[in-house]
């Protein structure tokens, strides 16, 4: 026997809230209890030992058995509908983990509610008989439309001919990875999950890109049943090494020379279900005799395939072609800080960075390590493309999270439903508030799309009502009368009373010298000196960020200045609404003390002598100031930034007075200060 390990992540929201103290349970399918925890500040377990088959028999094609072991998971968490998950897979030598997100109770005061979940056998161990078809390439040659990689998949649990199966929406990075655990093996050697995988991708695509369903006039991109697509488990975990790799490569996608759209990438286990496309099984043959994944595909496809990537849709800017580490510095590392000190103020347990000024130093370096390891990879503290892509992915999500812990304006949604029916072609005010809730309910019940709030009920606003309506047990007309507007205001005020937020950490302290937030948001037709603070900080700004445009500090919050404002949002990854809430204010401040040149630290010399041994917040300048100079100076060793002058400190200061005629003593007293200073302000 071996063993594999199980982690469970407890979340709502699509993840983007981690719920801490939640009670896990792990068990024998007979019951027997085998691990009982509860979850930390990122809604995580440990990782929990599990015993397992010998990897060897998954490598194994002729062992039809299955060669890994199952658990039951339970979760609860008060307000909430617990979780169990029966058949959970556990593989020799692997690490699962099991996301689980969980939804508040439908109705106040509801208790003992449950949504059981079954996984269903590895496919490669068992399928369905083959069927898959798709398009012939030569119907949709390139240049009809460009191929954009999903934020969200929607997904049908079943086969077309079960119209009452259950449709979810799924990041499409997380729909890979959950369907490539539950394809193959994860122990297989790595060239065969990365040609896997790359199918994966690739297949899906197709179905979105051709319309495959949705021209049919089905409400979903694509199946879970493998008989015609591809296996995916709603509410199955993930094995950390598929993850790992499918965070890196998830908008990479096969297609033929001289055709823009996905290649139908047909494939099947290659045991029990043969077909014309790529076997399972036989990859791993292949990548054993030394194959690298486009080699494992061209033995199964045409030759002229090959790997491409496209845009992801609702990124920001994709990865920028090199890994970010201690030392990196630019406007990708300033993103990067922006994006993190964002998505900590959903209640992730991630330290801020007090300057997002883009220099990669030991708070950054901390802060990434903290990201990675809330999100199960490897804690390297680099931005490699999977860790690029998993924050930008994060970010993305919790900015959208608007309603219950942002910055911006907040929608009072009344005390008691209008008195009208909504329904297709319906316009104004109350179907905008109709989608105000909608996109509220749909962030915790995946199930219930979110809808554009543009006050008008087109198509996507019906389709968003019909699940609403199923999800709650109502007729799926599409109308929005007195029952089905109750029911909103019921799930809407759950959601709000029940939903424990995280408080956000505490705010990153201003600059010296500079003032307070004024403790209520400043928007459109705000006025006093506030205001005006802000309008010359904006100005100053703008000296180094022309994007901003210049504004009259006349205390007056006009078209102009809300203009201003969504630029600096813009230029800085904060939620684009023109609003000055704490996170724009704070931001504000931090970028006036940088371009004003103040950076709330003295640069005065301390008055006794920096050496061996000494520590303190005039050390850690000196670090900080000495790594900034290896641009001038790329003898200089890196150090760490932790304001202790120790042997690599003394180092450095040694480098820095050699190169400068000073004498090589290794200690800072004020001639060295004065040089180390003047230099770096000379940048």
């Amino acid at each position: 026997m071996g063993k594999g390990n199980l982690l469970v992540q407890v979340t709502a929201a699509y993840q983007e809230l981690p719920l801490k103290g939640a009670e896990v349970r792990v068990l024998k399918p007979d019951g027997t209890l085998l691990h009982q925890t509860t979850t930390d500040d990122n809604g995580n377990t440990d990782y929990m030992p599990l015993s397992a088959p010998d990897y060897q028999l998954t490598l194994d094609p002729d062992y039809r058995k299955p060669a890994y072991s199952v658990c039951n998971v339970e979760v609860r968490y008060k307000n909430y509908v617990a979780e169990h998950i029966h058949g959970v897979q556990i593989a020799d030598g692997e690490n699962k983990i099991l996301p689980v997100v969980m939804h508040p109770y439908p109705a106040a005061g509801e208790e003992g509610g449950v949504e059981n979940i079954y996984v269903p056998p590895l496919a490669v161990v068992y399928e369905e008989p083959y069927n898959k078809t798709g398009p012939l390439d030569s119907r949709i040659a390139g240049g009809l439309r460009g191929v954009i990689i999903p934020e969200y998949i929607t997904v049908h649990l079943g086969h077309t001919s079960n119209v009452s199966a259950r449709n979810v929406r799924v990041r499409f990075a997380d729909y890979v990875a959950n369907s490539a655990s539950h394809e193959i093996y994860s122990t297989w050697p790595y060239n065969s999950l990365v040609a896997n995988i790359y199918c994966i991708i690739t297949f899906a695509l197709n179905r979105i890109y051709t319309e495959w369903y949705r021209s049919r006039g089905f409400p979903y991109d694509i199946t879970n049943s493998t008989a015609i697509d591809q296996m995916y488990v709603y509410g199955g975990g993930v094995f950390q090494n598929i993850a790992q790799i499918v965070n890196g490569i998830f908008n990479n996608y096969a297609k033929r020379t001289g055709f823009e759209n996905p290649y139908f990438t047909q494939y099947c286990n290659g045991s029990t279900v043969t077909c014309p496309g790529l076997s399972q099984w036989g990859t791993v043959t292949l990548a054993n005799r030394g194959m690298s994944p486009l080699q494992i595909l061209h033995y199964y496809y045409p030759k002229d395939l090959h790997i491409t990537t496209a845009p992801v849709a609702a990124v920001v800017e994709s990865f920028p072609g090199y890994s970010l580490s201690l030392g990196s510095r630019g406007e990708p590392v300033q993103r990067m800080q922006n994006f993190l000190n964002r998505i900590r103020l959903n209640g992730w347990n991630i330290p801020a960075i007090a300057r997002a000024d883009g220099v990669f130093g030991v708070d950054t370096q901390t802060a990434v390590r903290a990201f990675q390891r809330a999100f199960s990879m490897t804690q390297d503290g680099v931005i490699g493309r999977a860790t690029w892509n998993k924050i930008t992915q994060i970010y993305v999500a919790v900015t959208r999270l608007g309603e219950l812990n942002s910055e911006g304006v907040r929608v009072d949604i009344g005390a008691n439903p209008p008195a009208v029916t909504l329904f297709q072609g319906s316009t104004g005010e109350n179907v905008r508030l109709l989608q105000f809730i909608l996109t509220t309910v749909s962030q915790f019940y995946n199930s219930v799309p979110p809808v554009v709030p543009d006050g008008t009920f087109g198509a996507g606003t019906k389709t968003a009502v019909i699940e609403f309506q199923k999800t709650f047990g109502l007729t799926p007309d599409g109308a929005v009368g007195a029952t089905t507007w109750n029911k909103l205001y019921e799930v809407y005020r759950n959601i709000k009373g029940n939903v424990v937020v995280p408080p956000p950490p505490p705010p990153l302290p201003p600059p010296s010298g500079n003032q307070q937030y004024p403790g209520t948001p400043l928007r459109l037709g705000s006025t006093g000196s506030s205001v005006t603070v802000m309008q010359n900080y904006l100005n100053t700004i703008r000296v180094v960020y022309p994007s901003i445009p210049q504004v009259a500090a006349d205390g007056v919050f006009g078209t102009r200045t809300e203009a201003a404002v969504r630029a600096f949002q813009q230029q800085f990854m904060l939620t684009v609404d023109g609003v000055i809430g704490p996170v724009t204010w704070t931001k504000i401040v931090e970028m006036f003390n940088v371009v004003n040149g103040n950076t709330g630290t003295s640069q005065a010399y301390p008055g006794t002598p920096l050496r061996l041994g000494s520590t303190g917040s005039s050390v850690r300048l000196i670090q900080q100031y000495l790594n900034d100079l290896r641009k001038l100076y790329p003898s200089l060793p890196m150090l760490s930034v932790d304001g202790v002058f120790g042997p690599m400190t003394q180092s450095a200061v040694v480098t820095f007075q050699r190169l400068n005629n000073l004498s090589q003593d290794g200690i800072v007293g004020p001639i060295t200060w004065n040089a180390i200073i003047s230099r770096h302000n000379s940048l």
